[in-house]
């Protein structure tokens, strides 16, 4: 398909620009009647070539031709014509004029003979006119009122006389009337146009006017031969009380014998725009193919289209109605029938819409600026719809404001719909091929459908659908554009499940991005990320969490497995001086290295802004939402608009917490076996609709992932059991937990509540068993194989050991079996003489009487450089003896700065041993 701006050809004075005003689109009756009109008007062979024969027109016509033949069935001797300003009242008595004063010569005009056959007369009589221009008209010599005027163009001077010498100064009665008919000597037709307009500046002759009004009315009935026709506007917007008051008494006295005749029939006006704006419609076989591709599209998706289009009825089968369907398309080409039918099916009610000057000269506005656009920027539409409206054009745009009698809408179409920096052009920005500016067309579009005077002012989605839908753009692609403007607009706002609306009030969403705009960086967007972002991560979080960290010093060295959530504004992008400095930290807290570098889960948001905008929204319609509450914002709200606020708000931030999900997606924990000791993870996009917390759902990639476990099984200790203590058969319980802390084995949610109790399950099961105590010989002082034991029996330190099944089989049948580790002194013996033999033996010496209980007590400063010592020479030492008491007393001072955080460091360990009850912490002054 073609576009059409390469078929068909506007006029010359279309695509010059001569044809914006309504003026050029207006007939002056009077300049006809006198000869100096112009020559479109003058001549009645050009008049008729040009002009479009609806059935409004025809009937018209056809009852005065009627009328002045005689025949008085479907008639009446007075018809008045009713429409709006600019409704085509004036071509209609044009064409009557020139109809009775051609008589049988007007044959021979375009359309006629059909009128003729139409209304089933021979010929058209020959009849004497008179016409009264009320705007035009002013008294002179010889004319000095209306019915003296009127009288000498019906029957020249006898006319004047027939009304007699009073005539100058009162109106005829009925018979003097009747006598001017009869020296007309020929059927009458008087014509009035403009009549409210002469009450107006002639107010003195008001009355006398309105009784020769109605004195001619009744004698008009007198006559079989005779009509008059009086054109009243409908539009109060162009009266004046005073005009109100005169039509309304006139409107009474015609009405008796009148026939209201309402002008322009609606389902024509695309053939009176097409004769009057175009020189030809190019190739015939173009139109028709265009046609029958546009009405096949509508009747594929008529279930998503206004069924007044392609509605299928009982009398008529579905290949009928789509042969209607594409024949409307046909008659209307180059426009789409959306694009002209919405001034009748819409704009008509409106008081100031003039409905054929001012619809063509929009149209040619339109035309002219679409035809030059269509070369320049190469469209592609095979028709004019209602998105190709050049609104961005000022002069259009007032054009179509005025039409409106709407100027407040300025404002609404600069902001959202065509403006320079339009929430519709950027939404545009990327939109190619046939979707190319599909959001200015939507709001056009919605702009011309929800603005008419209707009852029901809105734009729905069916019909923005047909008028902007095409073989090349489904429906799906109007409804997303439409909804994607709504949520963007100022002033569109969305009506009903699938209605828009323009209003020139801004809506709420305005005052929101005023709002928005005011936010402050460091007291309102920032502090308002970090809450969100810490609340999501803190809810319902069975880890730690520690939240923003300034330097790796903040983080304390734990055991327990950690989540590190990174301030929002630290976006990871995995490489660079981020990655650098997190291998530093997770290596090292401070300047002293990290024990338990593997419990550290490192969680970063993505590169973006989605969160601080999503985060900017929320505030600003919790801002709204304040405002309302406390009558600040200004305007009218209900309960129901305060009702509506409330849910922005609540779906603002469910959306900026969404988005908490979506965006923190990195995690980066430790791994020996990189480079640079760091492992990253994508957990992809999230949402909280799962069950999960956020927490879980970093653990839950990690375990996924197998890096991460909730407990571990005896054959997973027995199979990755250290070679070094394979012989041995015993694993001290310090190595196996450091063994889980750095890396070598998998990660642990809480290492040392978790091992504790595993170890306990094993031993009772006979999995493992667990000693303490080494002896010389390869037993030991304390011993638990296949029963069952307190987690308290379960120290992580050097002197404990994890035993192998197989070892714990044999110290439990006092067997036990000496390993490398474990190389016993020399037991004491005594050598004894067998009798009668010169060999002797060694025996063990019998146990001999235990001494009494002595107390010992160590005293004394400790160096730090034997501090690890202590714990693994001395401590263990002391745990062979009896009643073991041991206290501790430390003294250390630091930096004020640095004392808070080595109370929490100290408090945290302290709770890891399980000594919170025993050990107090307290600040010395």
């Amino acid at each position: 398909m073609e576009p059409w701006y390469k078929i068909v050809t506007p006029r010359e004075e279309v695509r010059q620009g001569r044809s914006f005003n309504p003026d050029e689109f207006a007939i002056a009756l009077e300049q006809v009647v006198a000869g100096t009109a112009p020559e479109d008007y003058r001549d009645p062979a050009q008049f008729f070539s040009r002009t479009c024969w609806t059935r409004a027109l025809r009937d018209h016509a056809g009852m005065v031709l009627r009328r002045l033949s005689g025949r008085t069935d479907n008639t009446a001797p007075v018809l008045t014509l009713v429409t709006q300003f600019g409704g085509g009242k004036t071509h209609t008595l044009t064409a009557l004029y020139h109809l009775g004063t051609r008589g049988e010569k007007a044959v021979d005009y375009p359309g006629v003979a059909d009128l003729l056959r139409e209304v089933g007369l021979a010929s058209v009589p020959a009849a004497r006119v008179a016409v009264f221009v009320g705007n035009a008209w002013d008294p002179q010599d010889g004319r000095e009122t209306p019915w003296i005027d009127i009288a000498r163009q019906l029957a020249g001077d006898k006319g004047v006389e027939a009304l007699g010498p009073a005539a100058k100064t009162t109106p005829p009665g009925t018979d003097a009337i009747g006598r001017v008919l009869q020296a007309a000597n020929a059927p009458v037709l008087i014509l009035f146009d403009e009549v409210l307009n002469f009450l107006n500046r002639h107010r003195d002759m008001a009355e006398p006017f309105h009784a020769f009004i109605q004195n001619l009315t009744v004698a008009m009935t007198g006559t079989s031969h005779g009509t008059a026709v009086i054109s009243l506007p409908r539009s109060q917007v162009e009266m004046t009380e005073w005009d109100m008051q005169w039509q309304d008494r006139i409107t009474k006295v015609v009405r008796r014998v009148a026939r209201d005749l309402i002008v322009n029939d609606e389902t024509e006006i695309s053939e009176v725009v097409r004769r009057r704006l175009f020189e030809h419609l190019g190739n015939e076989r173009v139109r028709k193919s265009v046609a029958k591709a546009f009405a096949d599209w509508c009747f594929e998706r008529r279930a998503q289209l206004p069924p007044e289009w392609t509605a299928v009825d009982t009398a008529a089968t579905e290949a009928k109605a789509r042969e209607y369907l594409r024949a409307r398309f046909e008659a209307c080409y180059p426009f789409h029938p959306a694009t002209l039918s919405v001034f009748q099916r819409k704009w008509q009610s409106l008081q100031q819409y003039q409905q054929t000057r001012g619809t063509l000269a929009m149209l040619a506005q339109w035309i002219a600026r679409a035809y030059r656009e269509g070369y320049t920027s190469a469209r592609e539409e095979p028709l004019i719809t209602l998105g190709s409206a050049p609104l961005h054009d000022p002069g259009f745009r007032s054009t179509i404001l005025g039409q409106l009698g709407e100027p407040r809408l300025g404002v609404a179409i600069e902001v959202d719909i065509a403006g320079e920096h339009s929430h519709a052009r950027a939404l545009d920005a990327d939109t190619k091929g046939p979707l190319r500016d599909i959001h200015r067309r939507v709001g056009t579009a919605i702009l011309f459908e929800s603005s008419g005077g209707q009852t029901d002012k809105v734009a729905h989605l069916p019909e923005l659908r047909f008028a902007l839908g095409e073989p090349r753009v489904d429906t799906t692609s109007v409804d997303n554009a439409a909804l994607a403007l709504e949520s963007r607009a100022y002033y569109i706002q969305k009506v009903g499940s699938d209605g828009f609306k323009v209003y020139h009030k801004a809506t709420i969403r305005k005052a929101v991005n005023d709002r928005r705009a005011s936010l402050d960086e460091e007291a309102d967007i920032k502090p308002a990320m970090r809450r969100l972002v810490e609340r999501e991560f803190r809810r319902g979080a069975g880890v730690p969490v520690v939240a923003f960290p300034g330097d790796g010093a903040e983080v304390e060295d734990s055991p327990r497995l950690t989540v590190v959530v990174m301030d929002p504004g630290i976006e990871w992008t995995g490489e660079g001086a981020l990655r650098q400095q997190l291998a530093q930290w997770t290596k090292q807290r401070g300047n002293s290295p990290r024990l338990y570098p593997g419990s550290l889960v490192w969680c970063f948001k993505k590169p973006g802004r989605e969160l601080r905008e999503k985060v900017e929204l929320w505030l600003a319609w919790r801002r709204v939402e304040e405002e309302i509450a406390r009558g600040t914002l200004g305007g009218d709200y209900d309960r129901a608009d305060q009702q509506e606020v409330r849910e922005k708000v609540r779906v603002a931030e469910e959306t900026a917490r969404e988005e908490v999900w979506a965006g923190y997606r990195f995690v980066v924990i430790a791994d020996p076996q990189s480079p640079d000791g760091l492992k990253v993870i994508d957990l992809g996009a999230g949402h909280s609709s799962s069950q999960e917390t956020l927490c879980g759902r970093v653990i839950g990639a990690l375990k996924s992932q197998g890096l991460l476990n909730e407990s571990v099984g005896a054959g997973y200790l027995e199979r990755n059991w250290p070679p070094a203590f394979k012989e041995s058969g015993a694993w001290p319980l310090s190595s196996l937990r450091q063994s889980f802390l750095n890396g070598s084995l998998t990660r642990l949610v809480d290492p040392d509540a978790r091992l504790r109790q595993k170890i306990c399950e094993f031993v009772e099961h006979g999995d493992f068993g667990l000693a303490s105590g080494p002896n010389p010989d390869g037993t030991y002082q304390r011993f638990w194989y296949k029963e069952s034991i307190s987690e308290d029996e379960v120290s992580f330190e050097p002197g404990v050991f994890l035993v192998l099944r197989a070892k714990a089989e044999l110290l439990k049948a006092g067997r036990p079996q000496i390993g490398p580790e474990l190389t016993p002194p020399q037991p004491v013996t005594e050598t004894r003489s067998s009798p009668g033999s010169g060999t002797s033996t060694s025996t063990l010496l019998p146990p001999t009487a235990e001494p009494a209980l002595k107390a010992l007590r160590i005293r004394g400063k400790v160096p730090p450089e034997v501090w690890n010592r202590l714990g693994t020479k001395l401590i263990p030492k002391l745990r062979s003896a009896q009643d073991v008491e041991v206290s501790v007393d430390f003294s250390v001072k630091v930096q004020g700065a640095a004392a808070e955080g080595l109370k929490a460091d100290l408090r945290q360990i302290v709770q890891d041993l399980g000594l919170s009850g025993q050990l107090q912490i307290q600040e010395e002054t």
